[in-house]
């Protein structure tokens, strides 16, 4: 069974899905196997594409009139393209002319599986450079500190006299969380 999903990005009536629409019937997809979202595609939790989704079989295909009316990212995109083909269900985008039943379907799926994963190589590396020249700037990354230094101090000569880490907590007002479990405080401040 051909089934069909269209989506556009606003809920007001400047954006229609007609274009969508008149392809995905020319193409065979019967009417009632239509599904709609008017919501962006970043979105992870459209209506529609969930009840299409819920609604295929193994044996059926999904049709989309363009790539990025199903998802708005590539990793996002092919998560969903690689489900449906480990549940047997086979995928096509008209304008893409992208058909995961052909040889040549297949082989833009993998083209995109490899670009999404150098996406997010790319990405961490980005993000990697970025952790390393704010900590050249002297910025630390991560929580700031709950304790300051002198409070730290305070703890751990309390700790080390004999209190309880209960007794700890209650004086000096630290989350019991802080001090559970460990010898010594986790937070030793900064640097």
């Amino acid at each position: 069974m051909l089934v069909g999903y269209m989506r556009v990005s606003t809920t007001d009536d400047r954006q229609t899905v007609d274009l969508q629409r008149d392809a995905l019937v020319a193409t065979g997809v019967d009417h009632r196997h239509l599904h709609t979202d008017k919501a962006s595609g970043a979105r992870d939790d459209r209506p529609g594409l969930k009840a299409c989704l819920d609604y295929l079989n193994a044996g059926d295909t999904l049709i989309v009139w363009k790539l990025d009316r199903l998802g708005r990212s590539l990793p996002h995109l092919l998560t969903i393209v690689t489900d449906l083909k480990a549940r047997g269900i086979a995928f096509r985008s008209l304008t893409e002319q992208m058909d995961t039943t052909t040889p040549h379907g297949e082989l833009l799926f993998s083209l995109f599986g490899a670009l999404a994963q150098y996406e997010r190589a790319l990405t961490r590396e980005r993000v990697m450079a970025g952790l390393a020249a704010a900590k050249r700037r002297g910025r630390q990354g991560g929580r700031p500190p709950m304790i300051d230094a002198e409070t730290l101090e305070r703890i751990t000569a309390a700790l080390d006299g004999g209190a309880s880490k209960a007794s700890v907590c209650r004086t000096f007002k630290v989350p019991r969380s802080t001090l559970l479990g460990t010898d010594r405080p986790p937070l030793s401040g900064p640097g």
